[in-house]
């Protein structure tokens, strides 16, 4: 998606360690009618698709997901990391390494939100290695809902998570595809 990419060399900051800062536009502080046209462009994708959930896991993906959910005219559920009092101890949940933060966290979606009537996007804004993906992917295997893919904001494609999931047969579209970063450089492919 051109816009998107736009945006990533305009304001996008890369750091140490394969790390790309896109805070000013897409999770910390959001430009709403990119996410919008982002979302649009999901609902082309998978124009024709039965979806009636959209799935992310918190937080930075929320904003992202919630977009989707409002074009695609259908409830968003997030995972959660940290099991509150408020939710049910019925849950759906599974472990994911996060990239950005480097620890483990066990995500939790209530049996009552997600189950075998529900067909899944799974909306996120990164895919690196893939382990929010997968961890996510195996929480709709658990509860029988229908994965139709993934709708990935931007895909760190020289991090291998992407390929590793397609090679699986999960359907993955990614707005915008790094195939390279250096301290000075972005490689779209």
């Amino acid at each position: 998606m051109k816009l998107l990419e736009e945006r990533i060399l305009k304001n996008g900051e890369v750091r140490p360690g394969g790390i790309l800062k896109v805070d000013s536009f897409l999770n910390h502080q959001i430009d709403a009618s990119l996410l919008f046209a982002m979302a649009k462009e999901w609902k082309r994708l998978y124009e024709g698709e039965k979806i009636n959930k959209i799935l992310t896991v918190e937080s930075s993906g929320i904003a992202i997901a919630a977009m989707a959910g409002y074009v695609f005219s259908c409830p968003l559920v997030f995972a959660k990391k940290n099991r509150s009092k408020n939710i049910s101890e019925d849950v759906w949940s599974a472990e994911v390494e996060s990239f950005t933060h480097g620890g483990t966290n066990t995500i939790v979606v209530s049996k009552e939100y997600l189950g075998p009537e529900d067909h899944v996007l799974i909306v996120d804004d990164f895919l690196a290695t893939g382990a929010a993906l997968i961890g996510l992917k195996s929480i709709c295997e658990a509860s029988g809902a229908n994965l139709v893919g993934a709708g990935i904001a931007i895909e760190k494609v020289f991090q291998g998570g992407g390929e590793k999931l397609r090679a699986q047969g999960l359907r993955i579209e990614s707005l915008a595809r790094i195939a390279a970063m250096t301290d000075n450089s972005i490689i779209f492919g």
